[in-house]
């Protein structure tokens, strides 16, 4: 049986929706299988930062390798190429490609694309002048997602974690609005104003209690400094400003702050992103839950593909703790 089309296309529109409201996810595609592979060629899915796994790209054996790779894809910004199979299938292994052990009874085989999709920019400008409202046409011109917020109406609901946050106020509530913006703990807060009457914004708030760590995080002067230059090109130091703090990776925001993030969490004793394990005996990726065998050994959980990985295991476990831990 053949994929459907129609469902590739629907993890496209999916993707679309998710990269709008600004979720990092990985898009997987199937480029390669070997029958009896239950992935067909072409199918997507996509996995998000905590795991979850929209769409078909194969059984038990293959959906947890997937998973894993994305969430590492997500946290390292990079693509790969993965090749899943038994070791006795693939006597070379192309260059640039991650050989990633499949220990299936079937004997398929597949070859994914886990791409990395990042959301754009959130950029929230607070302020009514025409310098504001170029700052955002030019920044949505560049693909960036960007608001226009009058200093009246700005609230913490307009901002998020992911969002970068422009002071456009010109005097007009400018205390204000740094005080409403830097409580949410934005990605980046900036101030269009000179540097005289930034201090004077920034001790105000530091008089009323805000702590001063927070108030450091202000850039003011937001924008490249490209000399004397009209209301419009004030914007385009600052937009040029905040795609040189994005290319260095500034504008990303803690890890800590990403939903889902699995930076440093581990199952104990076996090595796999949270939510999946390593199969000791086969060294294959697992889900490490009830439906993946699992066996306690001296208080700690281990997590097999097949009930005879697990018999094997059972049999001597001290032979492959030793030597996989």
């Amino acid at each position: 049986m053949n994929a459907q089309p129609a469902d590739g296309w629907r993890m496209i529109e999916m993707a679309s929706d998710l990269a709008r409201q600004g979720v990092e996810f990985a898009l997987a595609t199937v480029v390669w299988r070997q029958a009896p592979s239950s992935g067909h060629q072409g199918a997507r899915a996509i996995i998000t930062a905590d795991g979850q796994l929209h769409g078909w790209i194969g059984g038990a054996c293959a959906e947890p390798v997937v998973v894993r790779e994305a969430q590492r894809a997500i946290e390292d910004r990079t693509p790969r190429l993965i090749l899943l199979g038994a070791p006795d299938q693939f006597a070379d292994v192309p260059e640039g490609m991650m050989f990633v052990q499949m220990s299936c009874q079937s004997e398929g085989a597949l070859q994914l694309y886990i791409e990395p999709v990042l959301p754009s920019p959130h950029l929230v400008v607070v302020g009514r002048s025409p310098m504001a409202a170029t700052l955002v046409e030019l920044a949505s011109g560049v693909g960036w997602r960007a608001d226009l917020v009058d200093v009246a109406d700005f609230k913490t609901a307009h901002v998020g974690s992911r969002s970068v946050v422009v002071i456009a106020t010109q005097g007009h509530g400018d205390e204000e609005a740094v005080e409403q913006a830097v409580t949410v703990g934005p990605a980046f807060v900036g101030l269009v104003a000179s540097r005289k009457r930034g201090e004077s914004v920034l001790g105000y708030l530091a008089d009323r209690g805000v702590a001063r760590e927070v108030l450091d995080q202000v850039r003011v002067p937001v924008g490249l400094d490209l000399g004397h230059t009209s209301h419009s090109e004030i914007a385009v130091s600052v937009l040029a400003e905040l795609v040189e703090l994005r290319a260095k990776g500034i504008l990303d925001p803690e890890p800590n702050s990403n939903p889902g993030s699995q930076t440093s969490l581990r199952r104990a004793g076996n090595p796999g992103v949270a939510g999946t394990a390593i199969d000791l005996v086969c060294g294959m990726t697992v889900a490490a839950d009830d439906t993946s065998r699992p066996f306690v050994h001296e208080g700690e959980t281990y997590y097999f593909c097949c009930p005879g990985c697990r018999a094997a295991f059972e049999k001597d476990p001290a032979a492959y703790v030793t030597v996989r831990e």
